[in-house]
């Protein structure tokens, strides 16, 4: 069990099948609520599995964060979180289970949220995923078929998106990012079997010195 001081913040995103569901009252108006970011929930990519820890919000910088459909960047945001205030169009609540967001939907002026909410509404859209950087991970069972990243710390949490598919492996977004998954894993793997090699030489050279030594007191 190793935990990187220092890793490349490459951006990456997860999606997860959860409860995402619509409620309306009369201070938001149409609303829809999820959680995109799951604590202690093992995930299975095949090559690997991962974790993202409790606690690895308590850093995180959470001071502008869109809320927008499939990650595209090309159209605008559907709300926005910044500094998580009371004006914010989405508002951010870590919890003991993870991340939730209650995102406003203008459905009476924009026609993409009137469509979200629908789809959300009518359980069409049953996913959400979140884009983030991390600056502290872990590694369990490096010498095993699975290792197990643990994703101890977020650095920055740039968007939240509504998604089509919640799946790791279905979209060409979600196997990019999991190319620095791949990259960190191969990296701790060989440093691993290295310093399985230098105490293999310590402890052969610590038996060569103590048979030294036996041999010279007879």
């Amino acid at each position: 069990m190793k935990k990187m001081e220092k890793i490349q913040n490459k951006k990456e995103n997860r999606s997860f099948f959860c409860d995402v569901v619509t409620r309306s009252d009369d201070k938001h108006g149409n609303v829809i609520e999820g959680v995109p970011i799951v604590f202690d929930k093992e995930t299975d990519f095949g090559f690997c599995k991962e974790v993202i820890d409790s606690g690895a919000l308590n850093q995180t910088d959470l001071k502008d964060v869109r809320f927008l459909i499939n990650h595209d960047t090309d159209q605008l945001p559907l709300a926005r979180s910044r500094n998580n205030n009371a004006n914010s169009t989405m508002q951010l609540s870590v919890q003991e289970d993870g991340l939730h967001v209650r995102v406003d939907l203008d459905t009476e002026n924009n026609s993409r949220a009137r469509e979200l909410y629908s789809a959300v509404n009518r359980q069409d859209c049953s996913g959400m995923s979140f884009m983030f950087t991390v600056d502290g991970e872990r590694w369990e069972g490096l010498d095993t078929e699975k290792p197990v990243r643990h994703i101890t710390s977020i650095s920055k949490v740039f968007e939240v998106s509504a998604v089509t598919f919640p799946a790791y492996d279905r979209t060409s977004i979600n196997a990019r990012s999991l190319e620095s998954v791949k990259a960190s894993l191969e990296s701790e793997q060989k440093k691993a079997k290295a310093d399985l090699v230098e105490e293999r030489r310590k402890a052969l050279k610590a038996r060569a010195e103590q048979l030294a030594r036996k041999d010279s007191n007879e």
